[in-house]
């Protein structure tokens, strides 16, 4: 799988001409993770389309095959999972080891906790610098024990007798929301998740698909609450998976703010809790439509979406709506920066948990690139000057592959060709990105790879 994958340590963006084309998004990171997951935690053998291949996931294909769970891919690209049932996991002949991925060590977590074993955890330096707590907290009152109560490496203890809990998360977190739903797969009992919004439901969506009892009504307003009852049996599923909405965004904000651009995304996933930043484009006058738009057999909606360049308006997001679209923030600010006049976003202190400290890497890029940006609070305050962004800078990414990407569109529109190091990260989430970008009108070269 990841031999297939090309990485690329420093590259260049250039301005580049207006965008035109036809690209397909590549398959959605979060759906499968999960869907990888669950199907490991099912009876039966699962087979999952349209798989993404990058780094991250397979980080999860081999901490699963670590866990003693058969997994294949046929010449298709279809991939086959033979589950080990909700507590089945064997012990890991080594450190399971997540990588850069967050989601992966968050969930994988919930996941470990009904199975009887010991099994140490480890990421890269990047995800060793995360907090672990917001996982940990609740599944230690579930009954679970830990080497460690804030970050990797740590041990996890898994045991069968796990305690049924009503857990409110002071921030809303699909990861938290899905690691203590997956420990309540093995509780006796109903377990609660209380969020403040509502978190991207993948989770509710396939959990109930692999035929887990559990009852959710998501609400776009207000707290959000998921229950489920443990010792339900999870049986193995056909999954397909649609295209990723955060990947897809790069090309919807290129297209929006380089000159007599159109372009047309096949295949996006448009969940209602994971389109917040097209609601936010669509404030800020972005000519978008969504087209051949269906319900798939696990009630994701998804649909193509043609987008035309447009004279984009500042735009001031309340605090909610980080619940919706907290990874696609980087990039929109650099939709901020093409217009003329202050976009504020507010309650961003989530961003400076991300792969990196994001709500500095966002005001610390720009600052370099000419755009004036600061912050008050939790708030990000961004003064657009479309004709006026300069560029002529080298940003590190600190290995963060949405800040890499974000800049690298920025270089599309700036005075002088902006250079992005460390962007070996792209291939965690979009392996493609350079080749998508490229086919549509962009000017993205390496300046050295391996």
């Amino acid at each position: 799988m990841n031999k297939k994958i090309k990485a690329h340590n420093n590259l260049i963006s250039c301005k580049g001409r207006n965008l035109k084309g036809v690209i397909v998004a590549p398959p959605d990171k979060s759906i499968s993770h999960r869907s990888l997951l669950f199907a490991s935690l099912s009876i039966g053998t699962s087979s999952i389309n349209n798989l993404l291949n990058s780094d991250d996931v397979f980080r999860m294909v081999k901490v699963l095959k670590n866990l003693g769970v058969k997994i294949k891919e046929n010449k298709e690209g279809v991939w086959f999972v033979s589950g080990v049932g909700l507590n089945g996991y064997d012990d890991p002949k080594s450190d399971l080891d997540c990588g850069n991925s967050g989601t992966l060590a968050r969930i994988l977590l919930g996941a470990l906790s009904g199975s009887n074993i010991s099994v140490a955890i480890k990421g890269d330096k990047s995800l060793n610098k995360r907090p672990m707590d917001r996982v940990i907290i609740p599944l230690k009152n579930m009954g679970i024990n830990f080497s460690n109560s804030t970050n990797l490496p740590l041990t996890i203890n898994g045991q069968n007798e796990i305690t049924p809990i009503k857990y409110e998360i002071p921030v809303s977190s699909a990861q938290v929301k899905t690691a203590v739903l997956l420990a309540g797969l093995n509780a006796r009992g109903t377990t609660q998740i209380i969020e403040p919004q509502t978190s991207r439901n993948h989770t509710e969506n396939l959990l109930k698909f692999f035929g887990a009892d559990i009852s959710y009504k998501d609400s776009p307003i207000g707290k959000n609450k998921v229950s489920i009852k443990g010792g339900k049996i999870l049986r193995a599923q056909e999954v397909d998976i649609p295209g990723d909405i955060s990947s897809a965004a790069f090309a919807i904000v290129a297209a929006s703010i380089i000159p007599n651009s159109n372009i047309k995304i096949k295949n996006v996933g448009v969940n209602y809790y994971r389109i917040g930043i097209l609601t936010a484009l669509k404030k800020m006058g972005v000519n978008l439509k969504l087209i051949n738009k269906r319900i798939n057999e696990y009630d994701e909606p998804v649909s193509d979406i043609e987008v035309n360049y447009s004279k984009l308006k500042p735009i001031n997001l309340k605090a909610s709506y980080s619940a919706i679209m907290i990874d696609e923030y980087p990039i929109l600010a650099v939709a901020a920066a093409a217009t003329n006049g202050r976009s504020r976003f507010c309650g961003l202190s989530e961003l400076r948990y991300k792969e990196s400290n994001r709500f500095n890497a966002i005001i610390d890029g720009l600052n370099l690139c000419g755009i004036s940006v600061k912050n008050e609070g939790d708030d990000i305050l961004i003064e657009g000057n479309r004709n006026n962004i300069e560029g002529g800078i080298k940003i590190d990414c600190d290995y963060d592959h949405r800040v890499a990407m974000s800049f690298l569109v920025l270089g599309a529109i700036s005075k002088k060709p902006i250079e992005v190091v460390g962007c070996d990260s792209i291939i965690t989430s979009y392996p493609n990105f350079c080749d998508h970008m490229n086919s549509l009108g962009l000017k993205i070269k390496s300046k050295f790879s391996k």
